[in-house]
């Protein structure tokens, strides 16, 4: 199993733990929080549409206006071959649960579909979309000078943090996870680090999170080893909150929702000190997972300004890690990069084609990787049809 598919999952399992049915008219959703890795297709169907139902939240809020996203004069309906089977678009949706497929070519729309019961105005949860999310806001908050560089060192925005393994660690080493601070991210393993980083309060007054993480032992020098680290992307989004002075819903809706033209509000999931996840869970409709996949591809610009600084994207979409192919928590792919989360969400840029491509499913596993080598085809096979 690679890093991608550990990715979040024992830190969705304690995000839900203390999730339940929003009433007893919602049978679909079982009690229990390690449960909602263990949905059933009809309760992953609802629940992942849902999150706001299951889970403390932030509302992150749309503006007055809508970015356009027109329809372009034709369509595309790609078809492709995988393990010998033919697929087209529907084919591909009914085999492999996505809830929305939708394709932008020079920011209109070639393809849009639906299934599992969701329509245009449905959310639908991110995962660790949400951590290239986090990433790009903290670029955001370079530009409006409230982090000065990359190379400060993450003790300058989270104090707490002075004296640990994370004292000379950068930001820039912290959000392409090379901090060198020992992990565990075993999600086999009941007392490895992922299994118990914010479960619990250590310190009254102090985010659980950052309690647990200060105590971690080093294992590298800074910069030399990459490891995935899910305790590191809630790091990342404490730093980023300290640092812009108000939470992350808030600061999302003020540099990209409102000004961009978000159709709709999004929602964030929250720990439980109430802090926002900086590696998880912004459930959003299908077409603003396009909308950010555009705003990306077009270089950060919302609202007619700058968001982000120049040459933010090229350099947050770059290998800073060789293997795996990794950035500023972006996945580096054949002619683009894109956003993952667990069972099956994605947002994939191509900007040499001025492609977007967003696919939210509920895969039966948090990573299937047979299934993400059809998906692989299936982008082939889109990027073709839409040229």
């Amino acid at each position: 199993m690679t890093t991608r598919s550990i990715a979040v999952i024992l830190a969705a399992a304690a995000l839900f733990a203390a999730a339940t049915p929003a009433s007893a008219a919602d049978q679909t959703l079982p009690a229990g929080g390690a449960s909602i890795l263990m949905w059933t297709p009809e309760q992953q169907a609802w629940g992942y549409r849902n999150m706001e139902k299951v889970a403390p939240v932030r509302v992150i809020a749309r503006g007055e206006t809508v970015h356009p996203l027109p329809l372009a004069p034709a369509m595309i309906d790609p078809t492709f071959t995988a393990g010998g089977k033919t697929y087209d678009t529907a084919s591909y949706m009914a085999a492999f649960r996505a809830s929305g497929v939708l394709v932008l070519k020079d920011g209109k729309i070639v393809l849009e579909r639906y299934g599992l019961g969701r329509g245009p105005n449905d959310r639908w949860t991110s995962f660790s979309v949400a951590k290239s999310v986090t990433s790009t806001l903290i670029g955001a908050a370079i530009k409006d000078g409230k982090i000065k560089s990359l190379d400060d060192p993450v003790t300058l925005y989270i104090p707490e943090l002075k004296g640990s393994a994370y004292e000379g660690v950068t930001v820039r080493q912290l959000i392409t996870m090379t901090s060198g601070v020992k992990w565990n991210e075993d999600y086999t393993d009941p007392n490895s680090d992922v299994a118990k980083v914010g479960l619990s309060v250590i310190e009254p007054g102090v985010n659980p999170v950052v309690s647990y993480m200060r105590r971690l032992p080093r294992e590298a020098p800074p910069g030399t080893k990459f490891v995935y680290k899910t305790g590191e992307t809630d790091l990342a989004g404490i730093l980023l909150s300290n640092a812009v002075g108000e939470p992350l819903a808030q600061y999302l809706s003020e540099k990209i929702w409102k000004p961009y033209g978000m159709e709709q509000d999004g929602v964030w999931v929250e720990d439980i000190a109430g802090h926002e996840r900086g590696g998880c869970c912004i459930s959003m409709t299908l077409r603003d997972y396009a909308r950010f996949g555009q705003f990306v591809l077009d270089g950060g610009r919302a609202g007619g300004k700058d968001v982000l600084p120049a040459g933010w994207i090229a350099d947050a979409t770059s290998p800073h890690v060789k293997e795996p192919p990794y950035g500023y928590f972006w996945w580096l792919i054949p002619g683009g990069y894109e956003g993952e989360g667990i069972f099956g969400q994605t947002v994939s840029v191509f900007p040499k084609e001025h492609i977007v491509v967003v696919i939210n499913s509920a895969w039966p596993g948090a990573w299937v990787e047979s299934i993400d080598a059809v998906r692989m085809k299936y982008l082939d096979a889109i990027r073709a049809a839409a040229k």
